[in-house]
């Protein structure tokens, strides 16, 4: 989800509380990383990351401090925005100027590294299997794969979410939607000229639309291109899955345009029963932001009414989907072909054990743990992320404002995570389409009545098989 802090915000901070480093022990396989040794410490590397908001750089400093004091390396910090990336790094490999370490990559930017041969495959494989390959959520395994190479680290993901209306659906005798026919049909009963039964993102030209749509598509096994690269957006999957959202936004939802931010200020003010937005809102439904806080007539009196009485759908599913599935992003670490390379692996493993909690309480609410815990105790990271603060300077833990059943939810949700654009030795479709964003298009056009399903979906298919070409 491409957002600034002011527009489209990169999530709210929340506190790190970061344990005095101590001396690591060594590496068999339990989920620990390796003691220090002398040929080793005497090393710099550099790590390059794509957070480049100032307090971000600052608490994750902070991090790595912990780990040069643990092992006596240094390891210097850059910053490379995500909009630079690509032209950073093909200049950088030109000029034999990488990094040691890449951090807080998304799936395009190391599908897009994979393609150029800037992957040490063998160490990040080794990294996995150190610390324990059961150790992490299967599907984030997945999705960092290809061509049989380990291309990068899973650190933790972001996920889009159906929130809904716990305390309304309970009134209505409307269960815990689970698939599209669960979905239409308590909007279609909670739906009023006083309430959406759902608010989404239709605006046309935003990443966010196709995000939120991505959402919906997944569950009905719409695919944007399949295994041999051909481009699949005309399917009669996606076409359903248009004509489904298409329904939802004309017949049970607000009128008129809605972006990131009308989706969210709807859903605050209690005036919808769902609302499709990612895990970023978790500590703004806490009331962590003083721009975008819930105001819902019951929150006057009680500021966490909206927090408590939300939960959350993760994994969808349509009529034409072979299982529960939703759109995420997976954030990872992958060690360079040009790396130092043992120094290089100590930093990624650090950063996945004794600084793995310090590393997800920067933006709990953006870094759900795909590493649930180590060997030796396979919960540890997963509750420590639920025990982490909603907010820098906040009290509240995660653990107190929701349930465990939604945080669990969340938690579980890896397991269903579906990424569009993925080309085997090519980059990043998605990324390549964001110029022109065609489904996002699509979407608009559905949704406002100008083009049918299937024609704005081989219109969409049409553009993205041009894009296509031109990457190849």
């Amino acid at each position: 989800m491409n957002r600034t802090r002011g527009h489209v915000r990169a999530g709210v901070l929340a506190a790190v509380s970061l344990a005095a480093a101590f001396l690591v022990s060594c590496t068999s396989g339990n989920g620990q990383p390796p003691a220090p040794s002398a040929d080793v410490d005497h090393h710099n590397i550099t790590v390059w990351t794509t957070e480049t908001l100032p307090d971000r750089m600052t608490k994750l400093r902070v991090v790595i401090e912990g780990f040069t004091a643990a092992t006596g390396i240094k390891a210097d910090l850059v910053g490379v925005p995500p909009h630079r990336f690509n032209q950073v790094l093909t200049s950088s490999a030109a000029s034999g100027d990488l990094p040691d370490v890449m951090a807080s990559l998304s799936l395009g930017q190391v599908r897009t590294m994979a393609a150029a041969g800037h992957i040490n495959y063998k160490t990040n494989a080794d990294i996995v299997q150190s610390l324990g390959e059961q150790t992490w959520t299967a599907r984030a395994l997945e999705l960092t794969r290809g061509n049989g190479h380990q291309l990068a680290v899973p650190g933790s993901a972001w996920q889009q979410l159906i929130y809904y209306r716990k305390d309304l659906f309970a009134e209505a005798g409307l269960k815990a939607p689970r698939t599209y026919a669960d979905v239409i049909a308590a909007a279609r009963k909670l739906n009023s000229p006083e309430l959406a039964g759902i608010v989404a993102a239709n605006k046309t030209g935003q990443a966010f639309t196709q995000q939120s749509f991505e959402h919906i598509a997944h569950g009905n096994g719409c695919e944007m291109i399949d295994a041999k690269d051909r481009i699949t957006f005309d399917s009669p999957q996606c076409v359903a899955a248009l004509a489904f959202y298409r329904d939802l936004l004309r017949d049970y939802s607000r009128a008129g345009i809605q972006d990131v931010d009308t989706v969210r200020t709807a859903y605050f003010a209690g005036k919808a029963a769902m609302a499709i937005w990612p895990t970023h809102m978790l500590d703004e439904l806490a009331g962590t932001r003083v721009d975008a806080r819930p105001s819902c007539p019951e929150c006057s009196n009680d500021p966490l009414f909206l927090a408590r009485n939300t939960g959350v759908l993760t994994g969808l599913q349509g009529p034409n989907g072979q299982r529960p599935a939703h759109f995420g992003e997976v954030i990872s670490w992958t060690v360079t072909a040009d790396s130092d390379t043992e120094p290089a692996r100590r930093f990624v493993e650090y950063f996945l054990t004794d600084g793995y909690a310090d590393w997800l309480a920067i933006a709990p609410e953006e870094r759900v743990p795909v590493r649930s815990g180590s060997a030796a105790n396979p919960a540890e990271y997963a509750e420590a992320w639920m025990s982490l603060p909603v907010a820098t300077g906040r009290t509240e833990q995660f653990g107190s404002v929701y349930g465990r059943d939604v945080l669990s939810a969340v938690l579980q949700g890896s397991e269903d995570l579906e990424h569009w654009g993925i080309v085997q030795g090519q980059g990043d479709l998605t990324g390549a389409a964001m110029n022109e964003l065609p489904i996002a298009n699509a979407v608009s056009d559905v949704a406002a009545g100008r083009a049918e399903p299937q024609a704005a979906a081989a219109q969409a298919a049409a553009s993205l098989r041009s894009i296509l070409k031109s990457m190849k």
